[in-house]
This record gives C-alpha cells, structure tokens and sequence, in this order.
C-alpha cells in the first residue's frame, strides 16, 4: 500500500474511533461519583484500563506513523487517546527545540481541575518535561500508559514537580490514576 493509501486508511480508522469513544462515554458517571468499574486491581491498573480500550502503540511504531503523516501532525494514537480530554481540541502545542518545557498537572478542564495543560506537546529528544502541580483537583500523579516514567503516589499541593527526559522518538500517552475516568490524559510526541 502507497503512503498515501496508509494515511488515509489511519484517518478512517481514526474517524471510527472517535465516533465509537464518544457512544461509550454516554455511560460514564459525573465528576465526583464513583463507579464499580474504577475501582483498582492490585496492579494499579483500574478494569477500565484492562479493557485495552486505550492501547497505545509502543514508542517506536508510533514515531514511524508520526513520520509517515508528515510533521506536525496529531497522530491517531493521540488523537483517539486524548479524545475524552476536554482540554484538547485537537491541536498539539509545538516546544520542539527547547531543552525543557513545563506541563500544569490540575489544569482548568475535565468538569474541574482535572486536567494537564497543554494536553498534547511535541518535544525533540533530549528535552525535559516537567509536569508542575497547581494544588487545584485533589491529588494527581503522572503515569505512562506504556511504563515509561511514573512520577508515584498522587500528591496535592503546590511545589510538587516530576520531571522526565525523553531521549527517544515516539508517542508517550500518561493519564492521573484517580482521575484518568473523568479524562485527565496528555500525550508528549517526541519528534
């Protein structure tokens, strides 16, 4: 199949995707109610994530579709993952060739203050991000899907920081554990 051919069939695949996360998102509960189906697995790993809803393409198939599709493109995988972010519209926030840029965890979004500003942002490689706290949204934590980094127990506050330096190509998606339900979900693109 032509390059062509692939982008198009990945922005089917794609348009399917969002339409089929937004019927399922009709059974969610509010901000602030808890459901059966949240509830974590000793792992950590909440059912919702187990469902394999949400899986992301390992770093490196991500970064040959990133470059497939031309830069600065929002990949599929970001797009469907950040797709019941309200935060994101859709755009990605460019800081490639800076040597550190800083992600507010407990943003403005999400029904509240569940949310990591900016929601998608694309970095080159060697660049650290630092997530910041802004001791708005209860406790938040900064987990990747793939297990790349993991920044530990939630924490409240202001001053708490966790920072990562990505020294590979690819898509690293992360969500907050105890609100990744109401959509507190980022995606760094690596280019």
């Amino acid at each position: 199949m032509t390059d062509t051919g692939d982008i198009d069939r990945r922005r089917f695949i794609a348009s399917i995707g969002t339409v089929v996360a937004g019927a399922s998102v009709a059974g969610c509960t509010a901000p602030g109610t808890t459901s059966s189906s949240a509830e974590q697995s000793p792992s950590g790993e909440t059912e919702a994530d187990a469902g394999g809803a949400t899986a992301t393409p390992t770093p490196t198939e991500e970064a040959t579709t990133a470059a497939q599709s031309g830069g600065g493109d929002v990949p599929s995988s970001v797009s469907s993952y950040l797709s019941d972010t309200s935060n994101f519209d859709g755009s990605v926030t460019d800081a490639t060739g800076q040597d550190t840029v800083t992600v507010e965890v407990g943003a403005s979004g999400n029904n509240g203050n569940f949310a990591y500003a900016p929601a998608a942002v694309e970095i080159s490689t060697g660049t650290t991000v630092q997530w910041e706290w802004t001791g708005k949204g209860a406790a938040h934590n900064v987990v990747a899907e793939d297990e790349t980094f993991n920044s530990g127990s939630s924490e409240s506050g202001t001053g708490v920081k966790f920072e990562y330096t990505f020294e590979e190509t690819g898509v690293y998606n992360y969500y907050c554990t105890p609100h990744k339900a109401l959509g507190m979900k980022g995606s760094v693109i690596v280019r």
